[in-house]
């Protein structure tokens, strides 16, 4: 009776995942800047593989006790303002690229842009080309996976979760394939130019969320397919979707600003 549960709280045993994460993730970013320094890429692969390896421990744990009952109300109400809070950290990350290029277009010093924008010689993509249609497909995603989460939230439906899902997750690889497919046949590049390099640290960045974000998708998918998530228990699917949805809003400021304005 002394160790009987009375309160709504998840008690997590002791974990060697934090440690382990934390030293990864040293290795990784020292890793980085021996490479930079023409050291080799080895360290910092040895800590991007700790990396992922404890993300991949860290989360399963997280998955069997919403499994099994440990992820309470109170606990559900944690997860939420965890991942809300995250993805207000994501929107600050974006910021900085978004300030990076409005201070240089808006003040286009000689010294780096030659006094006018584009700088010149700069050779803009058209917005209203293909950038257009990965807007049209990145929203179509976000409706697909808005889709998912009504029908396994409203009806139960696990057919439309999973169709939804799918129908997300291929969008979202389209999207992936047309942004790299831009990349190849732009003519500007990112070194010597502060054009070239805001555009591609905002779109590119925004690139590597979306790949992220396919990724969510598809271990939900995995999951549905498992039989996981129900209509009262799916926190994993519902931050996926939010951080999807947080996806969709960052490509649209950066459709009207870098595409429209910028060009």
């Amino acid at each position: 009776m002394a160790h009987e549960k009375n309160h709504d709280y998840h008690i997590l045993k002791p974990s060697p995942w934090p440690l382990l994460g934390a030293v990864s993730a040293f290795v990784m970013f020292y890793g980085s800047v021996l490479w930079m320094n023409d050291s080799g890429p080895w360290m910092a692969l040895i800590g991007f593989v700790g990396v992922l390896y404890t993300m991949y421990v860290w989360w399963a744990e997280v998955v069997v006790e919403g499994n099994t009952g440990d992820h309470t109300p109170v606990v559900k109400i944690g997860l939420r303002y965890g991942v809300i809070l995250f993805i207000a950290s994501e929107v600050m990350f974006f910021v900085a690229w978004f300030w990076a290029f409005f201070r240089a277009s808006l003040f286009p010093l000689a010294d780096y842009a030659g006094g006018v924008w584009p700088p010149q010689g700069i050779e803009t993509l058209d917005a209203w080309h293909l950038p257009l249609i990965n807007t049209l497909i990145l929203l179509c995603s976000g409706a697909a996976a808005t889709w998912a989460h009504h029908a396994l939230a409203h009806e139960n439906d696990r057919k439309g979760l999973k169709n939804g899902l799918i129908l997300a997750i291929l969008l979202g690889m389209l999207f992936t394939f047309f942004q790299v497919y831009e990349y190849t046949h732009a003519t500007f590049s990112f070194g010597g130019n502060v054009y070239g390099a805001t555009f591609y640290m905002a779109t590119g960045f925004h690139g590597f969320h979306v790949i992220v974000g396919t990724i969510f998708l598809a271990v939900c998918l995995v999951r549905a397919q498992r039989g996981d998530f129900t209509p009262e228990s799916h926190i994993g699917f519902e931050a996926a979707a939010w951080y999807w949805h947080f996806v969709d809003v960052v490509w649209l400021f950066l459709f009207a600003s870098i595409y429209i304005w910028g060009g």
